[in-house]
């Protein structure tokens, strides 16, 4: 194939030998990437931390700085897509299956199961379930995201360089970034996109058969899975093939849609006075504690600690594995917005309507679990949604648009894994060929596929947090190169 990078055929090997590994010897591979997990939980844990509150206070100040008024573009571009499209776009990229998969699952578990500092089932654990999910999903996901699709989208519009993690290091390595060097940074990017948006599809296809065995009686296994999976290669495949203006934009508006019918179903027939009551005071708490949430590591308490790292810590990992795919995305997205726009928009708005959200998901799991209609508490992630809405009128209706949202967010998540994975094989071409966005449509189908038949999504999502790892390294530096880069660029007006 024309145009086709080194990249492409080492990520395609080392893809090879992990799903191989994975196919072959499950157990011994889940035990292996276990260890490897615990690893970096353990000892990289207030590393994560502190990178995370750093990538905060950076978003905070390119709101605030005079840099803000530089354009992501020349100074005539204008931005390429609506305000409300490209809202959607980068919700949809961020966030996805995620929202839908752990919206009551995860402010429930933190009330009746596991909850970080409180007792179990009390008002004081509902409130801090919540004020967890928002951090868990919020102002600093969205605030790392942003400043490396800042720093993809600068260099790659302002300055002219290629589309690609590499090219933002040039600052720093200069022409080094053009050979090996360069080739292992982008592969690192490469296989964590794939392996991120491969457990993304897993988890979809599992949420989606949960959901048609709930309303239509399908059976729960891998051959129900493997025929959804397929139906939905199809459509992202056919919606990347049609490109960001077409298919993935018009996928993104119906995605912001569904959402939003969703939402407003769960707060009109859900217990609605409590819904707004527990959002504003949550979100007031979250707020109000997120110094103490961001730096809190727990060394003298084995118990908290153990809490950190199965959630807070697992997900600072778990999004910055996902950084190399969303925020390319985002980046491809925001030409010809001024950094001030971008960041604002990237970092608010997304948060709000994620608070929004789990507060609403959250609140009434927690209602029907506290008054005993139902043990939500006892089902399965997957599951728990749509025993939610058994409890509520309208459930068949509800539980429909429930499955199309989760159809379209896997949909819209993998076609635009699909595109940068184009990008990124291609060189940093913007309109990468479809054969190339072809190929590793299938690729990450089959990954899913292979995975889910051994029950290897567990020793996946492992994989991902450890090559977070030494993404998370590169990061800094990223933001170190933008900084430098933006150092140059305003020195040379004032001497203009």
């Amino acid at each position: 194939m024309k145009n086709i990078s080194k990249v492409f055929y080492i990520t395609i090997g080392l893809i090879i030998i992990a799903v191989g590994y994975g196919a072959l010897a499950p157990e011994s591979f889940e035990a292996l990437t276990t260890r490897g997990k615990s690893f970096v939980s353990t000892s990289f844990g207030w590393y994560y931390m502190l990178l995370m509150s750093v990538m905060l206070l950076v978003s905070i100040f390119f709101i605030f700085s005079p840099y803000g008024k530089i354009r992501l573009g020349k100074d005539t571009d204008r931005p390429d897509f609506s305000l409300i499209s490209w809202l959607a776009m980068l919700f949809s990229a961020g966030m996805g299956i995620g929202l839908v998969f752990y919206g009551a699952a995860e402010p429930l578990s933190h009330f009746a199961t596991s909850p970080a500092t409180e007792e179990p089932n009390t008002d004081a654990a509902f409130k801090e379930g919540l004020r967890q999910s928002f951090f868990h999903w919020g102002l600093h996901v969205w605030a790392m995201y942003g400043v490396i699709a800042l720093t993809l989208a600068y260099f790659q519009f302002r300055k002219g360089e290629p589309g690609l993690i590499s090219a933002t290091l040039k600052p720093i390595f200069g022409k080094k970034m053009e050979g090996p060097w360069g080739v292992l940074v982008d592969v690192l990017a490469v296989f964590a996109t794939a392996f991120g948006v491969a457990t993304s599809l897993g988890f979809g296809a599992v949420q989606i058969n949960a959901g048609l065995n709930y309303l239509f009686g399908f059976e729960i296994g891998i051959f129900s899975q493997f025929i959804i999976i397929s139906v939905v290669t199809v459509l992202f495949v056919a919606s990347a093939w049609s490109g960001l203006s077409k298919g993935i934009k018009y996928l993104s508006n119906l995605n912001l849609i569904l959402a939003l019918a969703l939402l407003l179903f769960v707060i009109v027939l859900g217990p609605t006075l409590l819904i707004l009551n527990m959002f504003t005071d949550s979100f007031g708490g979250y707020l109000a504690n997120i110094i103490q949430m961001s730096f809190r590591t727990a060394p003298l308490s084995s118990t908290n600690r153990d809490w950190l790292d199965m959630w807070t810590i697992f997900y600072w990992a778990w999004w910055i594995s996902w950084a190399p795919f969303v925020s390319m995305f985002i980046a491809r997205v925001s030409k010809g917005r001024t950094i001030r726009e971008f960041m604002i928009g990237v970092l608010l708005v997304p948060t709000l309507l994620g608070a929004i959200w789990f507060s609403s998901f959250g609140t009434t799991a927690i209602d029907i679990q506290k008054r005993g209609v139902a043990d939500l508490a006892s089902l399965s992630t997957e599951l728990t949604i749509f025993e939610m809405f058994n409890t509520m009128p309208f459930s068949f209706i509800i539980s429909l648009v429930a499955i199309l949202l989760i159809a379209s967010f896997f949909i819209t998540s993998a076609d635009s894994a699909t595109f940068v994975l184009g990008m990124q094989s291609t060189n940093g071409s913007l309109t990468p060929p479809n054969s190339v966005k072809l190929t590793w449509g299938v690729i990450q189908s089959t990954i899913a596929l292979i995975l889910l038949s051994v029950n290897g999504l567990t020793a996946l999502q492992n994989t991902i947090i450890i090559a977070a790892l030494p993404f998370s390294f590169i990061m800094i530096l990223m933001v170190i190169s933008l900084f430098k880069s933006l150092n140059g660029e305003t020195k040379l007006k004032k001497k203009r």
